[in-house]
């Protein structure tokens, strides 16, 4: 699967944390202070957005998990 889902793969979350099981995963987050949500099969769900603040060192909020509004400047078209 390619990084264009909403969400960090399976695979992803056990390579990033070096574990398998839901159990340990979710121990993981939970120690090192990262949200998640638990889908149905009771695994780890992790934002891809939010992985990606989070390694990058800031602080995922509301103001920095959206992109800036985009606006087209027409002033300078004749």
């Amino acid at each position: 699967m390619s990084d264009t889902s909403e969400f960090l793969t399976g695979e992803e979350i056990a390579a990033m944390i070096c574990a398998k099981s839901a159990r340990k995963q979710m121990e993981w987050l939970d120690q090192h202070g990262w949200k998640y949500e638990k889908n149905a099969a009771g695994r780890p769900v992790v934002g891809r957005i939010y992985a990606r603040l989070k390694l990058a060192g800031l602080k995922p909020s509301e103001s920095t998990a959206v992109a800036e509004p985009w606006q087209i400047d027409l002033s300078k078209v004749s």
